[in-house]
């Protein structure tokens, strides 16, 4: 938002007050999705006593108010184990811990502190091994390659009758794992791309997302969404589509319907 890049990766959508940094600053952006991660929750591959938890599971666990107060299993529910949960989760500079924030706190850095923090998901997948009654959360591609380490837990949306979910490609692309289910962008300063090798790079990286997403365990997306989000790049459509928190369970191609807001 300050003009310092010419392309920017984004695990979130801009936020109101970056919206507002950027006009502030004279900055006109094109916001491209280019794929969809997941948010996985993960446990030991020794856990025995859950397979699935209910987002209102997460947020006891997660928010603030059982900072140094929600230590132990049985603590959440009274017949898991009267064992001290050891937890695992994004930095707060990144866009992971502001997306799991919002979708399961209700607000974006929303969260309890104690807990082993890291930008570096094989720290994360490390720790949640190594101890039986760890539990974490990481990105889709990261517990994909690590799969046989770990167990994903699938999660319940409190919605009676609705069975729990576990992450894959068919759950997001079904939009049944909303709102654990987030794109991932591109953000295009407007003005860089009178510099012809940033346009080439941009056109080059549009033609082959899907190939590559799909090499690194990413989620392309579904159906015609890249011919919409290459029309966007074409008519330099500025601006983002993704100014609400309900978006976050919309799914990719009603969005790349609306007309982006400057």
């Amino acid at each position: 938002t300050r003009g310092e890049t010419d392309v920017q990766d984004a695990s979130r959508p801009i936020k109101e007050e970056e919206v507002k940094v950027a006009k502030e600053s004279g900055i006109e952006y094109l916001e491209l999705p280019i794929a969809y991660d997941a948010l996985t929750v993960v446990v030991n591959s020794r856990n025995d006593w859950v397979d699935s938890i209910k987002v209102s599971d997460l947020k006891k666990i997660w928010e603030p108010e059982a900072q140094g107060k929600l230590t132990k299993w049985n603590q959440v529910r009274p017949e898991w184990p009267d064992k001290e949960i050891k937890l695992y989760g994004a930095g707060s500079d990144s866009g992971t811990f502001d997306y799991f924030t919002e979708a399961v706190n209700g607000k974006s850095k929303a969260s309890r502190g104690d807990y082993t923090a890291s930008e570096d998901d094989n720290v994360l997948v490390q720790g949640v091994e190594g101890d039986r009654y760890a539990l974490g959360y990481l990105g889709y591609s990261y517990y994909a390659a690590h799969q046989k380490r770990l167990k994903a837990l699938g999660i319940e949306w409190d919605a009676k009758g609705k069975p729990a979910v576990k992450p894959s490609e068919e759950a997001v692309l079904a939009g049944a794992y909303n709102p654990l289910a987030r794109p991932l962008f591109i953000y295009v300063n407007v003005k860089s791309l009178e510099k012809p090798e940033v346009k080439k790079f941009v056109e080059f990286y549009l033609k082959n997302v899907d190939r590559l997403a799909k090499e690194v365990k990413y989620i392309p997306l579904p159906g015609d969404a890249y011919s919409k989000v290459k029309t966007r790049f074409d008519k330099l459509e500025k601006g983002t589509a993704f100014l609400h928190q309900s978006d976050l369970a919309v799914p990719i191609g009603e969005i790349l319907n609306r007309v982006p807001a400057p």
